[in-house]
């Protein structure tokens, strides 16, 4: 049984490691080539690797007094709900929201989804950072509609310049769970 945070951390690192990890030639959203690839999915939509990463992401919530949570569909959807359900378990209630890629056609014609309301606080959520493009649009996005982000996080940082940008391009703080370096041990594959 895992019990502390530590354990945790080390439980979610060997899932990220053997079950996203990719190596081989693969094109990345931001059009770059890489010959690694996180597939993040394969542990966000595992039970255990979204409990633990829902579990981590609720302690840093309520550590830092962020009462929802939400980011771009479709990387950070398994995240949001997992620590949504998480947050309740764990006695710290947060709300969950997701950021559409383009506004709603009808209805509100909204670009959030989600029980938030303007002036709330929110932490942005991805799986993967590479270039910070997919963040960036989401933190964009809830300001458009009201939301006040005060933190980005994601499972992985690919260290490509994506939280540099993140920091600099919209002035926000980025603290991803793992960073690529710190996946293998300091040893890059």
């Amino acid at each position: 049984m895992i019990s502390g945070p530590e354990e945790i951390r080390e439980r979610l690192r060997a899932l990220l490691v053997t079950k996203a990890y990719l190596e081989g030639d693969f094109v990345l959203t931001s059009g770059k080539r890489s010959n690694h690839y996180f597939d993040c999915k394969q542990v966000t939509l595992h039970p255990e690797g979204l409990a633990l990463a829902a579990e981590m992401l609720v302690m840093k919530m309520h550590e830092a007094a962020i009462p929802a949570i939400g980011g771009l569909a479709i990387g950070a959807d398994p995240l949001v709900a997992g620590v949504v359900a998480c947050s309740l378990k764990l006695g710290y209630p947060v709300k969950g929201f997701i950021v559409r890629k383009e506004p709603k056609a009808h209805g509100t014609r909204s670009w959030i989804e989600g029980p938030v309301e303007p002036g709330t606080r929110v932490a942005i959520v991805d799986d993967v950072v590479t270039s910070g493009g997919s963040v960036i649009k989401a933190i964009s996005n809830s300001r458009v509609e009201g939301l006040e982000p005060v933190i980005a996080y994601a499972l992985v940082d690919r260290e490509e310049g994506g939280a540099a940008r993140i920091e600099q391009e919209a002035h926000f703080p980025f603290e991803p769970l793992f960073r690529y370096s710190e996946l293998f041990n300091g040893e890059s594959s």
